[in-house]
Order: structure tokens, then C-alpha cells, then sequence
């Protein structure tokens, strides 16, 4: 069960915050006592109201509202136990916990997400997963006494929502209306909205009944799901990459804000001592007006090497697309793709360009792939040398991305050397974790030797690794 602060709801607001905190959402004192503010001004019987002030009282960035949806939904749940909402799960028999009568159910359900009902289909979710709870331990061959198994699976199993998307759909659409026409689309999309609500309901619902069970501490450390910005590239599902990419412009202006302060803390040059002591003759030799040089910042070039095999091509997308995003801060950007070999691919990153499925269009356009498609860095570092080694001026940047995994093959060490020597910075970004360089086929640790080597596993690494690299 849910065991109360205690201090009372002040104690139980600071748990909260606290769990916040744990999951990265960094709330501090003066925001902490803006939601003790909302507590006193709204009505805590009212789930919305408390939900959305809360959330305008501790929220300061963009990606962590569905930390702060999940943690609020444990820490001020809608219901203890069962709650008190009648609703009759259908089924098989007189016994109440006989078996669930499923079509009668789904036939519930389908009239309720006709209708878009969001409170009786909360509550049917609620009544859903405590039947099969009590279905599961104490009928159908579960132990008398046993604790109840609450499973998101196996009711979604059960009712299969999104097979009822056809059936609803003809009972909502006006006969006068083509099928496939717009506004066809229009409603099969709403219908689709209101099956994932319901689906989010099963799923906040099992997560309530468990953290009871379990303890919410315990639930929170499983059931949280990341920022965006500390999901990990090469673990991250398509979904995420897609929060990711989304995540892009907000990061890109945070670095452009902070590279303005630095740039306005470093406007003066160093200090010039020949004017400095020519000044101070006027005052007995004491330099009271200390004289610095003109600081002439420039931009420089940025030339990107990107690896764009396997799951390191969403890391390489997801950079590729700060880096257009911060295009401003350099005179000019060349983009070179790789496999087997580099390609130039500096056209669809240029301003203005499509980069919805941009990384699908390098794969298909470039020249990438020689022999087995196999990442060869020692290959493609060669090729590049080749034929764009003029694109490394002593005003060049050289950014490298890739997990420096050669697949046993040369790595080619001396061009790598000959290219950073080129170039008037050199950086070497890698998604894989620290401890995993030179593990395997990976050439990480003798690259780094060659070039700085900065582990980017996620995007606020890489966020400060590129903040540190900005030119000023």
C-alpha cells in the first residue's frame, strides 16, 4: 500500500521532488517552494489542475515532462487499491472470479472508444486489470491467498484495442464520405489517438497496482523512462532517436546562448606588456591600466568524417543535425560520410535541405560501400585522403565520428596522423562507453593516441563536448 510522509503533504511534496532529482530533472529550493505555492492554490481534488501547476512550478526544460507524467501519476496516484468506480468487468458464469468473458469486454470496449469517453475507459482499465489480478491468484489454476499479478501484457493481449480500429470506424463514418479521402484519415487518426490512449491507461494503471505492491521507490527505478537527452545512441529504439532528433533545436539554441557568455567573458585578448608598462609611466610604474591585445576571433571550418554503418548511424544523424543546427558559429562546413570508403555528402546538409530521412538518402546516394559493407576505417580514412585532403586547411576543424570498431582491419594510423596534422583542431567523438575502447575488433585506444578521443554515449554528453569545442 501507499504509506503517507511523515511530515504530511509537505513531507510527501519533498519525496516527490526528491524522485524528481534522481531522474535528472534538477529542481531546486526556489522551485520546490513554488509547488508548495500550488498546493495552497488549487484543489488537490482535482488530479488536472494539480498535475499541470506542479508541473509549471518545477519544469524549466523541454523532454522532461514524461519523467515528471510518470513520477506524479506514483506519487499522487488517481485511486488506492481498486478505487471506488462500479464498473462490471463482463463474465463467463455467475462467479465474479470466473473467467472474463472477452467478446463481451471488447464489445464494452469498443462502444466506450466509439464514444471517446476518457473517464469510463479509465475506469474500465482500472476494472480490467483488477479482474485478471484476481483472476490470475485466486481462479484459473492460480493459489488461493496469492498476491495478485498485475500485467499490462496480458490485458492489451486480452482485448487486442487496436483490432477494433476497423469496427469503430465504420460505426463513426458518415456515409457520405470516401473512404481514403481526408477526412477519412482525419477520423481513422483520432480513433488511432484514442486506442494509445487507452493503452497508456492499462499501462499508468499496472504501474499504480504494482508500486502498492512493490513500493514506489522500487517502481520508479525501472518504470521511469529517461530523457531524451540520457538515453544512450546505441541502445535507443526508434522512438527515442525520433525524441532525439526533436530535441535538436532546443539543444543547438542552449549551446548558442552559452557560447554567447563565453564569447562575452573572452572579448579581450591577452594582456599586452609593452603597452601595459608604457602606461604606467604616467603613474610611477604601477600598471593601474593594464593593456590587452585586439582579440581577432575567427570562424573556422568545420569538416565532419562520419561513420554511417549500423546503430551508429543515429548517433552520426543526431550530430550531423546539431552540427547543421549550429552551422552559424562556423565559415563553412563540409560533411563526409563513410563505410568502406568516404563520400561527400555536404549537399543534403546545406540550409534549406530536406533532412527528413536524410540519413536513408546518404546510404542510397554515396558512394559508401566497396566490398562487403563492413565498417573500414583504415579504408575510408585512406579515401578521403585520396581525393578531399584539400579540404583540411591549417583554419580547419576535423570532427570524427564513429565507433572506431575496424572490424579487424588496417586502421590506418599514418593517414589519420597526416590528416590531424592538417587540420588546426582534430576531435574524435565515440558513442561507445569508456570502458569498452579497445575491446574487440575496436581500435579506439590507439586512435586516441592519434587524435582526442571524447566518449559521446548520449546527447547531453555530446552537448558538452561540443560546447567545449565551439569555437569563441
Amino acid at each position: 500500500m501507499v504509506v503517507a510522509a511523515p511530515h504530511g503533504l509537505p513531507g510527501h511534496l519533498v519525496d516527490f521532488v526528491a524522485a524528481l532529482r534522481s531522474h535528472g530533472v534538477a529542481v531546486g529550493p526556489g522551485e520546490t517552494i513554488d509547488a508548495a505555492t500550488v498546493l495552497t492554490a488549487v484543489d488537490l481534488l482535482h488530479r488536472d489542475q494539480l498535475r499541470e501547476g506542479l508541473a509549471a512550478a518545477v519544469l524549466r526544460r523541454s523532454g522532461q515532462r514524461k519523467v515528471f507524467d510518470t513520477l506524479f501519476d506514483l506519487y499522487f496516484p488517481a485511486a488506492i487499491g481498486a478505487g471506488t468506480a462500479e464498473v462490471d468487468v463482463p463474465r463467463v458464469g455467475d462467479d465474479e472470479d470466473g473467467a472474463v468473458d472477452v467478446e463481451a469486454l471488447r464489445d464494452v470496449l469498443a462502444d466506450l472508444l466509439r464514444d471517446g469517453d476518457d473517464a469510463a475507459l479509465a475506469e474500465l482499465a482500472r476494472a480490467v486489470v483488477e479482474a485478471l489480478a484476481r483472476t490470475g491468484s485466486s481462479g484459473q489454476g492460480g493459489r488461493p491467498g496469492a498476491q495478485p499479478s498485475w500485467s499490462a501484457y496480458q490485458a492489451l493481449r486480452m482485448l487486442s484495442p487496436e483490432t477494433l480500429l476497423a469496427r469503430i470506424l465504420d460505426a463513426l463514418r458518415d456515409p457520405d464520405v470516401e473512404p481514403g479521402s481526408f477526412a477519412d484519415e482525419v477520423l481513422r487518426r483520432e480513433i488511432r489517438d484514442r486506442i494509445a490512449r487507452f493503452r497508456d491507461m492499462i499501462t499508468d494503471e499496472v504501474r499504480r497496482r504494482t508500486a502498492e505492491t512493490r513500493g514506489r521507490e522500487q517502481v520508479a527505478r525501472t518504470a521511469v523512462p529517461k530523457q531524451a537527452e540520457q538515453v544512450e545512441f546505441l541502445s535507443a529504439y526508434a522512438g527515442q532517436l525520433a525524441e532525439l532528433r526533436r530535441t535538436v533545436h532546443p539543444l543547438a539554441r542552449r549551446l548558442a546562448a552559452r557560447l554567447a557568455v563565453r564569447r562575452k567573458h573572452a572579448k579581450r585578448g591577452e594582456l599586452d606588456m609593452r603597452r601595459t608598462l608604457r602606461r604606467s609611466m604616467s603613474t610611477g610604474g604601477v600598471p593601474i591600466r593594464p593593456a590587452y591585445r585586439t582579440r581577432r576571433p575567427g570562424r573556422p571550418d568545420l569538416v565532419v568524417l562520419c561513420d554511417v554503418s549500423g546503430s551508429v548511424a543515429g548517433f552520426s544523424h543526431f550530430t550531423l543535425l546539431l552540427v547543421q543546427a549550429l552551422r552559424e558559429q562556423f565559415s563553412k562546413v563540409r560533411v563526409f560520410a563513410f563505410v568502406e570508403r568516404a563520400d561527400e555528402v555536404t549537399h543534403l546538409f546545406e540550409p534549406g535541405a530536406e533532412l527528413s530521412g536524410v540519413m536513408n538518402r546518404v546510404l542510397r546516394e554515396a558512394s559508401l560501400v566497396a566490398f562487403d559493407g563492413h565498417s573500414d576505417y583504415g579504408g575510408s580514412f585512406g579515401s578521403f585522403a585520396e581525393y578531399w585532403s584539400d579540404a583540411l586547411t591549417p583554419r580547419s576543424s576535423l570532427l570524427i565520428l564513429g565507433d572506431a570498431r575496424t572490424n579487424y582491419r588496417d586502421p590506418n594510423l599514418t593517414v589519420l596522423r597526416r590528416l590531424a596534422g592538417q587540420a588546426r583542431h582534430a576531435h574524435w567523438l565515440n558513442p561507445e562507453p569508456r570502458r569498452q575502447w579497445g575491446t574487440g575488433d575496436s581500435a579506439a585506444l590507439r586512435y586516441a593516441d592519434v587524435v582526442p578521443m571524447h566518449e559521446c554515449r548520449t546527447a547531453a554528453q555530446l552537448a558538452d563536448v561540443v560546447e567545449s569545442l565551439l569555437p569563441i
